[in-house]
């Protein structure tokens, strides 16, 4: 018995010209490495509800995310370091608090991932 596979073609019928015009365009690998790293950082449930927040509540500090997301608070900082590595929120100090806002590439790409969840809320994003 043969299985049909719908996910290849049996048949080789390479558009060269329209292929290597589509290959041209495309961007060097060293180039979408910052963007794969960020749509990683976003991969995690956690760093999405995290960016989520922070969405929804412009800049909080460390201690409100942890409450926010439901996480001890040593957690929380390991994803928020985490999404500021990948660059998708700073952190400023302020006395004794950590501030962490989304930056601008953040609050697109979370708002992209979240789609219509955000919708879902009732609450519409701030920024």
């Amino acid at each position: 018995m043969t299985v049909e596979r719908d996910d290849s073609c049996d048949l080789l019928c390479l558009d060269l010209p329209h292929a290597e015009e589509i290959r041209g365009g495309l961007p060097e690998l060293a180039a979408v490495e910052p963007a794969a790293a960020a749509a990683r950082a976003l991969g995690d449930p956690t760093r999405l509800r995290i960016a989520a927040a922070l969405l929804s509540g412009g800049e909080l500090c460390v201690c409100d995310v942890s409450w926010v997301v439901g996480h001890a608070q040593n957690l929380a900082s390991h994803h928020l370091r985490q999404l500021r590595t990948a660059g998708l929120v700073t952190s400023r100090r302020d006395g004794k608090l950590v501030m962490y806002g989304l930056t601008e590439r953040g609050r697109v790409l979370a708002t992209a991932v979240l789609g219509d969840s955000l919708a879902a809320t009732g609450r519409p994003a701030e920024g």
